[in-house]
């Protein structure tokens, strides 16, 4: 009686080797079992967040009617704005995405298009990431499509049709989110006991102790430069000036521009 359990735990073991197959099969990995017809041409490539692109001299049109989806934004080139002096004024300098380097990008975006105006209604549209600005100093965003409205002049999409609107940024922290001193919005304790001597009227004080679920707002130009009228697909750039993380409240946030591409089809 008590050899059973170790009889069954080695009948376990040898089944485990029999059941294991001796190698995967190829087709498993590349083939249509996957779900993906593009799942064999970008997996291990490194190119699963960069949007499509069109044939130069895709000179086509579209009507700016119906709807969009599969709405794609991968950055290329970001800037942090630095306060100015007596001397210069305040602009954007050039700074570098470090995290994640490679997964940046928003996808799958789908909405409502009429008139030449673009509503957006969902997908997946909003990534978060850092970048690194002058001096080594680390901003982190919310880099968003969220409730994205964009306006365009043309009643059509075609080379040259520029949209701008607005975007809906939220907070890059949830309200769970505990700093080093256990202070959340929801969670944690009310305030950093060490510091209570400093007097709760201090500005800082109450800036690190009260934390807010602050979101913010962006501004957005889609240029479209190429249009399939085939296929209702098109490609161009954007532009896109967002807050980065005000964690929770404590810290003023400071506006990021984003440079990168942008394709999409009408459905």
């Amino acid at each position: 009686m008590r050899f059973r359990p170790l009889l069954a735990l080695a009948l376990a073991f040898c089944l485990t080797f029999i059941a294991t197959p001796s190698k995967v099969s190829a087709a498993f990995v590349l083939g249509e079992e996957r779900g993906n017809a593009k799942f064999a041409q970008t997996v291990n490539t490194g190119k699963a967040g960069e949007c499509s692109t069109l044939p130069a001299g895709s000179n086509g049109s579209i009507s700016a009617d119906g709807k969009i989806k599969d709405l794609c934004m991968q950055p290329t080139d970001v800037s942090v704005k630095v306060a100015g002096s007596k001397r210069q004024k305040a602009d954007f300098v050039p700074a570098k995405i470090i995290s994640p380097r490679f997964n940046s990008s928003i996808g799958e975006v789908y909405g409502d298009l009429s008139g030449g105006k673009f509503t957006a209604k969902g997908g997946l549209d909003f990534a978060l990431f850092t970048v690194m600005g002058p001096g080594g100093e680390e901003f982190p965003l919310v880099f968003s499509a969220k409730e994205l409205v964009a306006t365009s002049s043309g009643k059509s999409i075609e080379p040259g049709t520029e949209f701008n609107g607005t975007t809906f940024v939220p907070s890059y922290r949830t309200g769970d989110f505990l700093d080093p001193k256990s202070r959340a919005k929801d969670t944690g304790v009310d305030y950093a006991q060490g510091l209570v001597a400093l007097g709760g009227d201090d500005e800082d004080l109450a800036r690190e102790n009260v934390k807010q679920d602050l979101s913010g707002n962006g501004v957005i130009t889609l240029s479209i430069d190429s249009v399939d009228a085939n296929t209702n697909q098109f490609s161009g750039t954007f532009v896109a000036i967002q807050p980065s993380d005000n964690d929770l409240g404590s810290k003023d946030p400071t506006d990021i521009k984003i440079e990168g591409r942008i394709s999409g089809r009408k459905a």
